[in-house]
């Protein structure tokens, strides 16, 4: 019986042409919508031996795990997945490969080109004035300059620093915060670092960079947000619980600060009927940091190869929880 591999959440329906998937001794089936609910995603997954994930789209706990008997190798795209229980599959012999990605391969992130983008487009209105055309108007709004502002960088990672350098490339000033950042490593991208309370106090536009974890899980709440200024917008494409969303939907209906940029959420891909999609002052993008050619290209391409390896009995990149 052949081996059968499952390709989770291909949502573009794209993944058959970003590698050679014909090269595979294995039937490969191709899914194009998510599946929410756990019971059904078993129903669907239980046939097969092999399940490709694309990123953290489809979480696999323990739960869900225990019930897919005939799993024997879960491919996630990257090398890091905090949705899925590497305790649990290591217990029930399911082997956890991951893949490299465009983002290994080359000193810049995509994740940072977007950013880059929401922050552009609050700042110059550019979703609204881009609607106003195409219902006839003309200019309806005045936007604002980057130069000579504040840029507030909350984690000054390998992401946060390209942001950062861009920021001092426009002109702006850069400071930043994080829980184990120094003064050395702040003045290496050209800013400055201070207190947590000090970044959302002084930020005209605050852009996230964090890992999610238990310590950064909730980081921003209502109390960071009444820190900033009744001008300045938030930008997030790190992870959405990093944020309490109901705090920061209060915020932003209130008016309290002037707008957000948003390319992640806590509940993905969002319901049709999330509060999200009728918040105001908000330029939201659906989770795209990553979503581009040349990264789906190594994805998939990995993925068959780590596949290849695996029903060869050849080694393949295991993930570990480090």
């Amino acid at each position: 019986m052949a081996v059968r591999v499952a390709v989770l959440d291909d949502y573009q329906e794209v993944a058959r042409d970003y590698a050679d998937w014909d090269s595979l001794p294995a039937q490969v089936e191709f899914f194009h919508d998510h599946v929410r609910d756990r019971a059904e995603l078993v129903r669907r997954l239980q046939p097969f031996q092999v399940v490709a994930a694309m990123r953290e789209r489809t979480p696999f706990p323990r739960e869900v795990l225990e019930a897919l008997p005939n799993l024997r190798l879960l491919v996630t795209t990257g090398m890091r997945n905090a949705s899925i229980d590497l305790a649990a599959a290591r217990e029930l012999g399911i082997v956890v490969s991951g893949t490299g990605g465009a983002g290994s391969a080359r000193p810049w992130a995509p994740t940072a080109e977007l950013t880059w983008g929401l922050i552009f487009a609050l700042l110059r209105n550019i979703p609204a004035e881009d609607r106003a055309i195409r219902e006839g108007g003309w200019q309806r709004t005045i936007g604002v300059e980057a130069a000579g502002r504040t840029l507030g960088v909350l984690g000054l990672g390998r992401l946060g620093r390209q942001v950062a350098t861009v920021g001092r490339a426009f002109g702006m000033d850069v400071i930043a915060w994080s829980h184990n950042l120094t003064d050395e490593a702040a003045a290496e991208v050209g800013a400055q670092r201070v207190a947590k309370e000090e970044l959302f106090r002084r930020s005209d536009v605050l852009t996230i960079h964090t890992v999610l974890s238990e310590r950064t899980r909730g980081l921003v709440g209502a109390a960071e947000l009444a820190l900033m200024k009744p001008t300045a917008y938030l930008v997030n494409t790190s992870r959405g619980p990093v944020v309490d969303e109901v705090a920061l939907r209060e915020a932003l209906h209130a008016g309290r600060i002037a707008g957000a940029g948003l390319d992640v959420y806590g509940t993905e891909p969002l319901p049709a009927d999330d509060p999200w999609r009728s918040t105001p002052r908000t330029v939201l993008t659906p989770h795209l940091g990553y979503v581009t050619d040349e990264t789906y290209r190594a994805f998939y391409r990995d993925t068959v190869e780590s596949i290849a390896a695996y029903l060869q009995g050849s080694p393949v990149r295991v993930l570990n929880a480090e």
